[in-house]
Formats: C-alpha cells, sequence, structure tokens
C-alpha cells in the first residue's frame, strides 16, 4: 500500500465516487466526505474511513480533492464553518477539481496560502467514463510546485495533466473546454435531427462522419446515446448551465461577445424548463426534435 500521503476526498458523485475509487486502487489510504452518506457507502465499504465534515476530511489528510456541484457547493465546502479551510493542515494540499468560478478558484487559493497551505484548481473533461476509465483531461492552475506534488495523484485519474498557469488558470481552460462543448452539442444534435428527418439509418451515418473531419467525443461517446434514447447523465445538463453562465458571466467580464455559447445556453434553459435538467447533456436533441416536431423522435 502506498502509505507516503494520506489522501482526503469530498464529493462521491457520478464523477467523484470512481476517481476516489481509482486513488484507492493506487494504494493511497482515504477518508471521505459527502453530503449524502449513502453515496459514499461503496467507498467506505473498500477500506475508505468516514468523516463528518469537510474540516474532519482536512484534518486527516495530506492531500484533499473537491468533486462537487455548483460554485455554491464549493464555496461551503471550502469557507463554510466546518469546511475544508477550518481544517486544513499547515503543509497540506488542496485540489478542487469542480468546473467552478475562476474568481473563486483564486479566492481560496490566497485563503489557503495565508494558513500555509497549498490550492489548485484542477477541472477535468471526459464525462463519466473518462473518470471511470481514468482518461479525463485536467486543466490545473496554481503554484507549480504543487502541481508537482499533486501530479503523481493526477496520473491516476487522467491522461492529459497540463499546468495552465495561475490560479485561476485551470478554470479558465475549462471555460474554453465547454464552450467548444456546446458548439459541438448542439452541431452533433442538429446532425441527428437532420439524419432522421432525411430517413437515413443513422447508425451508418454514424459510420462514416465519426471517422472524419466531424469526428469528436461528443459524436463517439454521445451520438450512440441519443440512438439508444438513453438520456442518462453523464454529464447533466443543470451543471452544463452552469459551466455556461460562468462563461457568459467572464466572457461580459472581458466585454467579449459569445452569440454561439448564447444561444445554445438558450435551448438547454428550454430542456430544462421541460423538465430535462437532472438528463445528460446529449438530451438537447429533445428541444429539437420538440422545435421540429420530430415524430417519430430520433432512434
Amino acid at each position: 500500500m502506498n502509505q507516503s500521503q494520506r489522501i482526503g476526498w469530498i464529493g462521491t458523485g457520478v464523477m467523484g465516487g470512481p476517481m476516489c475509487g481509482h486513488l484507492m486502487d493506487a494504494g493511497y489510504p482515504m477518508t471521505v466526505y459527502n453530503r449524502s452518506r449513502e453515496k459514499a457507502a461503496f467507498l467506505v465499504d473498500r477500506g475508505a474511513r468516514w468523516a463528518g465534515t469537510p474540516a474532519e476530511v482536512a484534518r486527516q489528510a495530506d492531500i484533499v480533492f473537491t468533486m462537487v456541484g455548483l460554485p455554491a457547493d464549493v464555496r461551503e465546502v471550502y469557507f463554510g464553518e466546518n469546511g475544508v479551510l477550518a481544517g486544513a493542515r499547515t503543509g497540506s494540499a488542496l485540489v478542487d477539481m469542480t468546473t467552478s468560478e475562476p474568481t473563486l478558484a483564486v479566492e481560496i487559493a490566497r485563503s489557503a496560502a495565508a494558513q500555509g497551505v497549498s490550492a489548485l484548481d484542477a477541472p477535468v473533461s471526459g464525462g463519466d467514463v473518462g473518470a471511470r476509465n481514468a482518461t479525463l483531461a485536467i486543466m490545473v492552475g496554481g503554484e507549480a510546485v504543487a502541481v508537482a506534488r499533486v501530479k503523481p495523484l493526477l496520473a491516476q485519474l487522467g491522461r492529459s495533466i497540463v499546468h495552465q498557469g495561475p490560479a485561476g488558470a485551470g478554470q479558465h481552460a475549462k471555460m474554453c473546454n465547454q464552450i467548444v462543448i456546446a458548439g459541438t452539442m448542439i452541431g452533433v444534435c442538429e446532425a441527428m435531427v437532420y439524419g432522421h428527418r432525411a430517413g437515413l439509418a443513422m447508425e451508418t451515418v454514424l459510420e462514416s462522419i465519426g471517422g472524419g473531419a466531424a469526428g469528436c467525443w461528443s459524436l463517439q461517446n454521445l451520438a450512440p446515446r441519443i440512438l439508444r434514447r438513453d438520456f442518462a447523465p453523464g454529464f447533466m445538463v443543470a451543471h452544463f448551465l452552469k459551466d455556461m453562465g460562468i462563461a457568459l458571466a467572464e466572457a461580459r467580464r472581458m466585454s467579449l461577445a459569445m452569440p454561439g455559447l448564447a444561444l445554445v445556453e438558450q435551448l438547454y434553459l428550454a430542456l430544462k424548463a421541460n423538465d430535462g435538467g437532472r438528463l445528460g447533456t446529449q438530451a438537447l436533441v429533445l428541444a429539437l426534435e420538440k422545435i421540429n416536431n420530430l415524430q417519430p423522435p430520433v432512434a
């Protein structure tokens, strides 16, 4: 067992659960916390210690990872009365892998530094598949020394680990990623609707276009789910809306016009208004089907 560093993990959902499991597989002693304890039970059954608060996790760990939902959750986990910073020990390191606000990442890093603690923002791309298969792309912001310290652990979670710059830079890089995904998702879903209306066998279409210039992760991984009418979340619509909102707010702050991103956000807002907030991002096709009165739906 690798006992050189004690690890804490906060947030054991669709992404965080398997990611935490990979570090346990590598032999790291693990302490876990999740708002809903039952979602961490499978890790406790495998030998992880349960902690009652984020502060308790931090008191027992050399390096604490967090993977929660919204910026408000990140703020509560770090700055709450029983938050990570209330329990973090001098010399420890904190790694927030949630997609969150760049300004919040900077705030966490400054507050941690005042306590003699390192803090990194390290959001990921690759969805539930990447989390399960440890093939995530990880974008890291923070001090180089801290990045070097945690990189062996990040290597257990992903294939691409890139230091983007100072605190907040990882989150900015993730916004670039989400802007690209927004554009590809509407392209994939519109192609599915178009091909279906044209009477094409979409499995055959995907066989052709997946290997050409249109090939992308969303086409390869999410288009087959659309054909199966599988809208279970690898990445939830509500969370993607959160990310697009962050990107658009940052764009406004930088006086940038982002018309494509704004359009996709509106379509996802319509999907959420029709009870699609907890579906996967591939459910964007449902909004397009409704707009086009497409019967039967793409399948």
